[in-house]
């Protein structure tokens, strides 16, 4: 079985100066396609469930789901509640066979926050589980604007919360269509010189692939999620499938269509943050 906690491939992920694809799932297609992209480029991924997600399919089928996927796979499988906003849905998380959850306190005064997360690490490493919290704010396209994260708050956070991985917000929005923005590389740059903790970047799609791949092996940047650039490509190659064949009704049918377009997207994404050429096996 290839289960793995995030805190085992982060630790894959600085020993090999590389960064991991935290891939944002809505269905069994796009999950199939990541791990089989994982798979063709040799490296961990991680399967994330977010909200979006969660509204359509229960924590233990998605825990389930997950599970099957990593015991078949050849690379390391994290099965990771993103965005979790409560810890009634850590829980849930945690007793569904996730094998890492975040709790997203960032909305919170810092002392809130810390405690709140505090609290689900320590349920989530009593579990062998591990967790992923966020500290500053990281906004949403055409949605609530961004609040940078402090340095010596990103310290005070790290040493008190317990967490395996922190996501920080340094100008990176969800939900972004574009790759027209970029990183704060000063802030980030700032964090990481008092913390130890990995560092993770949401809104990935946003981040130029340069920056992306130039981060990912030479900061403490150890997992962009991406989501928003293969949700892209699944719409584009649907709309596709279906103008080729306007009397195709099975959904099995149309959906085989989609999943080699996102395999292709999700190989690019991981390939783009993973180990420089030179060092690649």
């Amino acid at each position: 079985m290839s289960r793995a906690t995030l805190a085992e491939v982060l630790a894959m992920a600085e020993a090999g100066n590389y960064a991991i694809a935290g891939l944002v799932t809505l269905g069994w297609e796009d999950m199939r396609a990541y791990v089989r992209a994982g798979e063709a480029e040799g490296l961990p991924i991680i399967l994330q469930a977010g909200p979006s997600c969660r509204k359509h399919t229960p924590l233990p089928i998605l825990g389930k789901m997950f599970n099957t996927l990593a015991e078949e796979a050849s690379v390391p499988v994290v099965a990771h509640l993103d965005h979790g906003y409560t810890a009634e849905e850590c829980r849930i998380a945690v007793e569904s066979g996730f094998s890492s959850v975040m709790f997203d306190g960032s909305r919170t005064p810092l002392n809130q926050n810390i405690d709140d997360t505090g609290r689900i690490a320590e349920m989530a490493h009593a579990a062998g589980v591990s967790c992923e919290g966020e500290i500053g704010f990281v906004g949403y396209s055409e949605g609530e604007a961004s609040q940078g994260t402090d340095p010596e708050e990103a310290a005070i956070f790290a040493r008190d919360s317990g967490v395996d991985a922190m996501a920080i917000s340094v100008g990176n929005v969800h939900l972004q269509q574009n790759r027209e923005g970029g990183l704060d590389e000063p802030r980030i740059r700032a964090i990481e010189a008092v913390t130890d903790v990995p560092l993770v970047i949401h809104g990935g799609s946003g981040v130029p692939l340069a920056q992306r791949g130039h981060l990912a092996r030479t900061s403490k940047i150890g997992k962009f999620n991406i989501g928003t650039e293969l949700r892209m490509v699944f719409g584009s190659a649907l709309r596709d499938a279906l103008d080729k064949d306007t009397d195709v009704f099975d959904r099995v049918a149309i959906l085989s269509h989609v999943e080699d377009p996102i395999y292709e997207a999700a190989r690019a994404a991981i390939r783009a943050i993973g180990p420089a050429e030179e060092t690649a096996s």
